[in-house]
């Protein structure tokens, strides 16, 4: 079977989705398919082109196996609404022209979170006259409502139209958590089609591992309870709660003992370091965007992550796909996101809950993990068992069986 993937983040970027398709597709080739990934120049997310790289028509190369597409789009950094949009409308145009090219397809994948790539996906299966599936990560555009990136209009009005048209078209739908499905079928969605796969981890790059001592000494962290958020800094990840929390044990008895290390960048990220410096929190860590395998490096100098969304109720939707990562790892989380992933976090056993935006819970979990070394130990054991039940081979299997039935309507 010939799988032709639409994505626009791909390794060598390292977010969810780049991480998601990347070892899902690998995973079919050594199943023995074949699999093209239509994507951009990697740039996500501080709109750069990364070093070996040009943004131009048409680049090939291979990928563990993946025969890799890169097209020219408008780039610009992960912050604004309207030329992010302008970056999804190019990448929908280039993508579904380079498909054209792509012969003897099987099958066609699209994902979100914005669903631009999807209309790429569908438009190229009717002129191929092939099916295709929608991979759904995110309620979009309803997150945008959220986060306030665009005030109500007749525009959210009419993407929501063009989504709802999306999925009823879509022969499947891949839903990465059941909340998801359950919104969707509440929306009058055929509950049939959708299937639920959610995201996992790679347990054999994410395990437990000793402290890096070249990062605990380049940071200043020895002898620290190190505290981390490691992922996007958007306007729905609400981080101002933890330089809340890092201004409360600032000036706590007990407060020099912590450390909270966040990494990563995005359209939050300049407004939360020049808070951080204008309140003196030399507490509070920032470290830029990291390759992959560098990033397994950090994680290992965590005693806690933190992982973290604003208090909405389109939240409690959501599975940050860190969570995974942090089990396989034996890290103990502090959860900041209602819903469906604190389910897990209470099913598994990892860690502890608190209410998002709630500073002073925050500071309270950490000091409870901090003082209670039984249950930190407890959490620590109990990771690796749960991402077992997460491994992302056996969740890439699940999805190439709704592909190969998708395929078999040709």
């Amino acid at each position: 079977m010939h799988i032709l993937f639409l994505t626009d983040n791909f390794p060598p970027e390292v977010n969810a989705p780049a991480s998601r398709t990347f070892e899902h597709c690998r995973e079919w080739v050594k199943a023995g398919h074949r699999v093209t990934v239509i994507t951009g120049a990697p740039n996500f997310p501080r709109g750069k082109v990364f070093e070996g790289y040009r943004n131009q028509i048409w680049q090939r190369e291979t990928m563990a196996g993946i025969d890799v597409i890169r097209v020219w789009t408008y780039i610009t950094a992960n912050e604004g609404f309207a030329k992010r949009t302008l970056d999804f409308l190019s990448y929908m145009v280039t993508s579904f022209l380079a498909s054209l090219f792509v012969r003897r397809v099987d099958v066609i994948a699209g994902t979100s979170p914005q669903f631009f790539t999807v209309c790429a996906a569908y438009a190229s299966s009717l002129f191929k006259r092939v099916p295709w599936v929608f991979e759904l990560r995110d309620i979009w555009p309803e997150s945008i409502r959220v986060v306030g990136a665009m005030k109500q209009s007749k525009m959210l009005d009419l993407l929501e139209k063009v989504e709802l048209f999306l999925y009823r078209k879509a022969g499947a739908i891949v839903s990465v958590t059941h909340a998801f499905r359950t919104s969707l079928m509440r929306r009058g969605v055929n509950g049939e089609k959708i299937h639920v796969v959610t995201n996992g981890v790679d347990i054999s790059r994410f395990s437990p591992r000793e402290k890096d001592t070249e990062l605990l000494h380049q940071h200043g962290l020895q002898g620290k309870f190190v505290a981390g958020y490691i992922g996007t800094h958007g306007l729905a990840h609400a981080l101002d709660t933890l330089l809340d929390a890092a201004k409360t044990l600032k000036t706590a008895p007990d407060g020099d003992r912590f450390r909270i290390l966040l990494l990563g960048d995005g359209a939050n990220k300049g407004a939360l370091c020049q808070r951080a410096q204008a309140e003196d929190l030399d507490n509070v860590i920032f470290v830029d965007s990291v390759s992959k395998d560098q990033v397994v490096r950090y994680w290992s100098v965590l005693d806690v992550s933190i992982i973290h969304l604003k208090k909405d109720e389109l939240f409690t939707t959501v599975i940050p796909s860190k969570l995974f990562e942090c089990m396989g790892m034996a890290i103990p989380v502090l959860h900041g996101v209602e819903g469906e992933s604190a389910g897990i976090v209470e099913r598994e056993d990892v860690g502890l809950l608190f209410e998002p935006e709630n500073p002073e819970a925050l500071v309270n979990g950490l000091r409870r993990l901090a003082d209670d070394p039984e249950l930190f130990a407890r959490f620590k054991a109990n990771g690796p068992l749960g991402a077992k039940r997460y491994d992302r081979s056996s969740l890439a299997s699940e999805m190439l069986e709704i592909l190969n039935t998708q395929a078999g309507k040709l």
